[in-house]
């Protein structure tokens, strides 16, 4: 099968549900979200009887699509990502009817399910563009989609407010990628990745200013993407005011499709030996304060969601610690797959965890988290053990995925960089481990409700739960999905 249809599929599927939303009469909107699932787990099989050998250098379609490794591994990441997604909807939908004006009953819940699923076909054309167009055009369907998505609960004023503070940043970003992409292609005279680093050698010394600072453009509108240090301040309020299925897609398909889009633009780049060394130095500078910043600005916060956010920000530092590696460590690569499927486990495991929680006791600070142990002892256990991962904890996919990236950090001579981040991971056990007390050691309010969990949901947590132990014990499986 050809790998270019894998989001013609999706994309039809996510038109098709937008339809039979619109003219199925059922009042409970549920359906929508089994039947992207369905479709979704379908796309995702089919992505392993994809050939290679259908997708030829001579298709029209080659100069800005591709569908190697490294495309196929992130397409299925992108497909479980969002059912996952799916799946917390269904729980999270009273919410959704209650915030979204309807004329009646589970009016607007439909539309809430289909729109992840566009979401999705827009990641997976992200991790396949290998042309700056191509690129620019994915990020926009990925964006535009989710300026609906943060903003879809209307009734919500902090949803209103992460909406146009997503909205205004967003299209800041836009621009300093398009004048990036317009600086690069002025030097070189190319879009595409390849031509441009085929194009690198022969420039004149006299562009290789110019270039670096089309490449620093282009960096930055990416670090918004990947919410890295200083372009994470709509991170903290777009986490809060946003549902909590969208918070959880942003922080782990969204962060993942932009390090994969920073891969390939930095690829090229790093092959050019003038401006190599200050990639390298300015990709460890990112990586060293968003390290810093990220952990350290969790460490007061007393809201959960926003504990999530500048937890992203920190791992967002992890990961630019391996990119930074990536020209001394043959490793780079691998490591920077093994942490984002280490962090799409343990993060989607704990915003499963937290939806039902803040649906039940109407809200998320970790107040709110009291005593769980008593009144669900099954949440509470997942939960400890998403924070155990993503603290680090032996045995767990958080542990090996730190460890990976401090090995290829040391093989490519960061030192300090692993010294930076060895003490941020000191921090994390701190604020992780304080929702820990609060479920097991702080007492549970006397009117506190139980929390319900249904089917699906609660077996997706049981699942995430043991691979997380399963991957951070036999990390052989990931690689050979890679492979």
């Amino acid at each position: 099968m050809n790998p270019i249809y894998l989001e013609v599929f999706v994309v039809a599927l996510g038109i098709v549900l937008l339809m039979v939303e619109a003219f199925v009469t059922a009042t409970d909107k549920r359906y929508v979200a089994y039947l992207g699932i369905a479709g979704l787990a379908a796309v995702f099989a089919a992505t392993f009887w994809v050939d290679p050998k259908v997708f030829s250098s001579a298709a029209p379609y080659a100069s800005f699509y591709t569908a190697d490794a490294w495309a196929m591994f992130f397409k299925r990441f992108s497909l479980l990502a969002t059912i996952l997604v799916l799946v917390m909807s269904i729980d999270y939908a009273p919410i959704v009817e209650r915030f979204v004006p309807g004329a009646g009953k589970g009016g607007g819940v439909g539309e809430f399910f289909a729109l992840p699923v566009l979401t999705c076909a827009g990641l997976m054309w992200m991790v396949s563009a290998i042309d700056f167009i191509s690129i620019f055009v994915s990020l926009e369907l990925v964006t535009i989609s989710f300026y609906v998505l943060v903003a879809y609960l209307r009734r919500s004023h902090a949803t209103l407010e992460a909406g146009t503070k997503y909205l205004i940043l967003g299209a800041l970003s836009t621009g300093f990628i398009v004048f990036g992409i317009t600086w690069i292609f002025g030097v070189t005279g190319e879009t595409n990745l390849y031509d441009i680093a085929a194009a690198l050698p022969k420039l004149d010394p006299g562009l290789h200013t110019a270039l670096l600072f089309g490449f620093g453009l282009v960096l930055v509108a990416l670090g918004f993407k990947i919410a890295a240090f200083p372009f994470q301040f709509w991170v903290p309020d777009v986490y809060q005011g946003a549902a909590t299925p969208v918070s959880a897609f942003l922080s782990v398909a969204s962060k993942a499709a932009g390090f994969v889009v920073l891969l390939r633009v930095v690829e090229p780049f790093l092959g050019f030996e003038p401006l190599r060394d200050k990639i390298v130095a300015i990709l460890g500078v990112l990586a060293g304060a968003t390290l810093l910043y990220g952990n350290l600005a969790a460490l007061p916060q007393t809201n959960f969601k926003r504990l999530l956010a500048y937890s992203s920000v920190g791992h967002a530092g992890y990961l630019l610690m391996a990119v930074a590696s990536l020209d001394g460590s043959h490793d780079g690569g691998l490591a920077i797959v093994f942490y984002l499927s280490a962090y799409l486990l343990m993060t989607f495991l704990a915003f499963m965890v937290m939806a039902l929680v803040s649906r039940s006791v109407g809200g998320d600070d970790l107040s709110h988290f009291a005593g769980l142990a008593r009144r669900s002892p099954w949440l509470a256990g997942a939960m400890l053990i998403a924070m155990l991962s993503l603290a680090g904890i032996p045995f767990t996919a958080g542990f090996l995925g730190k460890l990976f990236v401090f090995g290829v950090a040391i093989e490519a001579g960061h030192y300090w960089l692993v010294t930076l981040g060895a003490l941020t991971v000191g921090c994390g056990f701190y604020f992780y481990l304080r929702v820990v007390r609060e479920m097991y050691w702080r007492p549970s309010p006397d009117n506190a409700p139980l929390v319900t969990v249904s089917v699906i949901g609660g077996l997706s947590m049981a699942v995430l739960a043991v691979l997380i132990f399963v991957v951070g014990i036999c990390p052989q499986s990931v690689f050979a999905l890679l492979r």
